[in-house]
């Protein structure tokens, strides 16, 4: 089973902390063999996903939307962006040069048609760009595939 990941980056520490216990639950959940995390391996849930999957035993997909895309992280990601990316069993790119919100949507959407299943850590607020994360559950739903929505009850933005 392929299990993408989509969510909102920038998270409150609080929430943060929250996210992250819940990711490694969902990682546990499954059986280490049967089990590839896709993720485009960005700060926060991305990033997040793909560590706790595989501290699990399980596999690692990353999808790069754009050849510009890590240059576009924070700077302190920029390691562990690597590490993740040297962990990957396969990685999908989109053939996109600019990091732009169009490069992140159809990384996106490869992102969703190489899973079974997806997680959204999503506050269930419209995007606040193209390519936010609820357009990428918009379009995992408009596809069929199906989603789990993570967030802490009661959290902000």
């Amino acid at each position: 089973m392929r299990i993408g990941i989509t969510g909102h980056r920038g998270l409150p520490s609080n929430v943060a902390a929250e996210v992250r216990a819940d990711l490694i639950e969902q990682a546990k959940a499954h059986e280490a063999a049967d089990f590839t995390a896709v993720s485009c391996i960005a700060d926060g849930p991305d990033a997040w996903w793909a560590r706790a999957a595989l501290d699990a035993g399980a596999r690692l997909e990353v999808v790069i939307p754009a050849d510009e895309y890590r240059e576009n992280l924070p700077g302190w990601h920029h390691a562990d962006y690597d590490q993740l990316l040297s962990s990957a069993v396969d990685v999908h790119r989109t053939g996109l040069t600019e990091s732009t919100s169009e490069a992140h949507q159809a990384g996106s959407e490869i992102l969703v048609g190489l899973s079974d299943h997806l997680l959204a850590v999503w506050d269930g607020k419209p995007a606040r760009g193209y390519g936010g994360t609820a357009d990428v559950v918009a379009y995992a739903r408009r596809v069929g595939v199906p989603v789990t929505i993570i967030w802490p009850d009661g959290a902000s933005r």
